[in-house]
């Protein structure tokens, strides 16, 4: 095997451990389109959660309200009945649920931000993914593509190495070594039957010659002067 021949077959070797050690491309893809749906739906949940929240504190809200204004109704109708310490108490009533609703107004708008930021991550996120989607069936046929490519590239590597080469060209000459032969073969058949026909013809000359003498005999025979 020649210093090319094996050069060429160590860089086929690594380039296919190369490729079977390397990830799948569509597994990696259609992971990370999993990935992403399960971000989504975790993120739909904060969503949720977060406008739960936001609506359970409005409800507190308007409830500290509501129950600030009736503190103050009461304190209103305690001085109308001349009980100042009573209207007082109402008063003091009214200012704590007066400032519980305050501070829950304050933390609805953080929350209804809060929300917002939320419904526009997860708009995004959900238009990512609808793009990863389309991008991820062009890349895996595109895998595809060259995955086949590579097998076809090698088998076509494969038959012209040198080896397989020399396979086919130590055939030729098998072939036509055996054409040869029969072409040797097919010459000395020919020679022997064209031998056989000239000895044939050569003993039927001869004959001839044999009784063209013995005729001649005769004939001095018959005719001595």
């Amino acid at each position: 095997m020649g210093l090319l021949d094996r050069i060429s077959r160590l860089v086929r070797a690594n380039f296919s451990q190369a490729v079977s050690g390397a990830e799948d491309p569509e597994k990696v893809l259609q992971q990370a389109v999993i990935d992403m749906q399960s971000d989504l739906v975790s993120l739909r949940q904060a969503v949720a959660q977060a406008i739960a929240t936001q609506k359970r504190t409005e409800r507190q809200s308007e409830q500290a309200a509501r129950t600030a204004q009736e503190w103050y109704n009461r304190a209103q109708m305690a001085l109308q009945k001349g009980d100042e310490t009573m209207a007082r108490d109402a008063l003091t009533r009214r200012q704590t649920y007066a400032q519980s609703a305050h501070t829950l107004s304050a933390q609805i708008v953080e929350q209804k931000d809060i929300v917002q930021r939320l419904k526009a991550n997860m708009s995004t996120l959900e238009g990512k993914i609808s793009d990863a989607r389309t991008r991820k069936d062009m890349y895996i046929a595109r895998a595809r593509a060259a995955q086949s490519s590579a097998r076809i590239n090698e088998m076509i590597g494969q038959v012209g190495t040198a080896g397989a080469l020399g396979a086919f060209e130590k055939m030729e000459t098998r072939v036509l070594d055996l054409e040869a032969q029969a072409e040797a073969m097919n010459e000395l058949n020919s020679g022997s039957v064209e031998s056989q026909f000239a000895q044939l013809e050569g003993q039927e000359g001869q004959s001839t010659i044999d009784a063209q003498l013995a005729e001649m005999k005769i004939n001095l025979l018959e005719d001595p002067g």
